[in-house]
C-alpha cells in the first residue's frame, strides 16, 4: 500500500524528497484519523451503552438520539481555557499529556488493519507493541508529579505500580502465542491463523503447526483458553479501566493524575485512554481471534473484509470493556495486586510451562 502510495506521489510531484515526505506522513497519518474517528464513536457507545446498563436514555438532544453528542463535547473542550497551577512545573505538566498520547498512538504503526495495511512489518512486532505502549506509565507519572497536586501524585504512583505490574501477566500471555507462532511479526501471526476460526491460536491453532496434526493442536486450548482470560483482565488494568481505575479513582482523588488538567490537555488524556482501549482490543484479536482473517475460511475474506473483520473484534472487546466498567465494582488497591501477583501470574506461568511442554514435545 505504500508503494501504491509512494508511486502516486512521485508522478503527481515527481523524484524527489517532498513526494518522499509525503508518503510517509499520509501513510502515518491514517491510523491517526481512524483514532479520531473511533473515538467519537467509542464515547458515544459508552454513553450510551451505560444509558443502556443503567435503564435510562442517555443523550438524546444533540441530533437524532444524541448522536452529536461527542461532536458537542469536543467543540466544548476546544474553546475551553487552558489553565496551567501557578506552582506545578510547567514543563512536565504540558509535556506529560503529549507523551501519553504518543505511547498509545505508537502502538498502532504495527497493527495489522488488514492484509494489504500495516504501518511498519516489524519481525518483533508485538514486542514493540509492548515496550512502546508503556511511554504511557511515563507520562502519567509526569502529569502526577508536574502537577504539585498531592491527589494527582497519588492517583500517578498508583497508576505506575498497577500498569508495571500488569504487564507480567499480558506478558506471560503474549507469550503462549509466540511460542506457538514462532515469530513476534503481528501479520505472520495473523497469516498462520487464517482459514477459519478452528485455526485460531484461542482453540490451539491450525493443526498444521502442531508438527504431527490430528485433534491434538486441541491440546493447546486449556492454556490457551488460560492465557486470553489473563490478557483480556490484564487489558484492563492496563488501559485504566474498571475495575482498576484506581489511578482516577473519582470517589477517593477527585480525578487522580489528571485532576489539574483542562481543555485540550485533558482531551489528549481522554483520546490516549480510547486510543489505548483498541490497541489492547487489537492486539488480543491479532493474538487470540485472528485478526483480520475470516472466521468462515474463504468466505467474506479479503484485504477491504479483512479490514471489516479486524475492526469488528476490536470494537467487541471495547464494547467488553465499556460494559465491564459499568457493571462491576472498583478494586481495593490491595484487591488489585492480589489478582495480579496471586492469582493471575501463577495461572499464566502454568500457561507458559504447558505450552512450552507441548511445543517442544512437538517439536522433539
Amino acid at each position: 500500500m505504500y508503494q501504491g502510495l509512494h508511486d502516486f506521489l512521485v508522478g503527481l510531484l515527481g523524484e524527489n524528497a517532498l513526494s518522499t515526505i509525503l508518503s510517509i506522513v499520509v501513510y502515518s497519518a491514517v491510523p491517526l484519523v481512524f483514532i479520531l474517528l473511533y473515538a467519537l464513536i467509542a464515547i458515544l457507545g459508552e454513553m450510551k451503552i451505560s444509558a443502556w446498563v443503567q435503564d435510562r436514555l442517555g443523550p438524546m438532544r444533540t441530533g437524532p438520539m444524541g448522536v452529536f453528542q461527542p461532536i458537542a463535547d469536543m467543540l466544548k473542550l476546544l474553546q475551553k481555557e487552558d489553565l496551567t497551577p501557578t506552582h506545578a512545573d510547567r514543563k512536565l505538566y504540558n509535556l506529560a499529556p503529549f507523551i501519553v498520547f504518543l505511547g498509545s498512538y505508537a502502538a498502532f504503526a504495527c497493527l495489522p488493519f488488514s492484509a494489504a495495511y500495516i504501518g511498519a512489518r516489524l519481525n518483533t512486532g508485538i514486542f514493540y507493541i509492548v515496550s512502546v505502549s508503556s511511554l504511557v506509565v511515563v507520562g502519567i507519572m509526569m502529569a502526577g508529579w508536574g502537577s504539585n497536586n498531592k491527589y494527582s501524585l497519588m492517583g500517578a504512583m498508583r497508576s505506575v505500580a498497577q500498569i508495571i505490574s500488569y504487564e507480567i501477566p499480558a506478558g506471560l500471555a503474549v507469550l503462549t502465542v509466540v511460542m506457538i507462532a514462532g515469530s513476534m511479526d503481528m501479520q505472520t501471526i495473523t497469516q498462520l491463523q487464517s482459514g477459519g476460526i478452528q485455526n485460531w491460536f484461542l482453540f490451539g491453532g491450525p493443526k498444521a503447526l502442531a508438527g504431527f496434526g490430528g485433534a491434538k493442536a486441541w491440546v493447546l486450548f486449556p492454556f490457551m483458553g488460560i492465557a486470553f482470560l489473563i490478557y483480556v483482565v490484564a487489558s484492563l488494568a492496563e488501559t485504566n479501566r474498571v475495575p482498576f481505575d484506581i489511578p482516577e479513582a473519582e470517589s477517593e482523588l477527585v480525578a487522580g493524575y489528571h485532576t489539574e488538567y483542562s481543555a485540550m490537555k485533558f482531551a489528549l488524556f481522554f483520546l490516549a485512554e480510547y486510543a489505548n482501549m483498541f490497541a489492547v482490543s487489537a492486539v488480543a484479536s491479532v493474538l487470540f481471534l485472528g485478526g483480520w482473517s475470516s472466521p468462515f475460511g474463504p468466505m467474506f475474506d479479503g484485504p477491504v473484509m479483512g479490514f471489516v473483520w479486524f475492526i469488528l473484534k476490536g470494537l467487541f472487546f471495547v464494547f467488553l470493556q465499556i460494559w465491564i466498567r459499568w457493571t462491576l465494582p472498583r478494586l481495593r488497591v490491595d484487591q488489585l495486586m492480589y489478582v495480579c501477583w496471586k492469582v493471575l501470574i501463577p495461572f499464566g506461568m502454568v500457561a507458559v510451562l504447558g505450552v512450552g511442554s507441548l511445543v517442544v514435545g512437538w517439536v522433539h
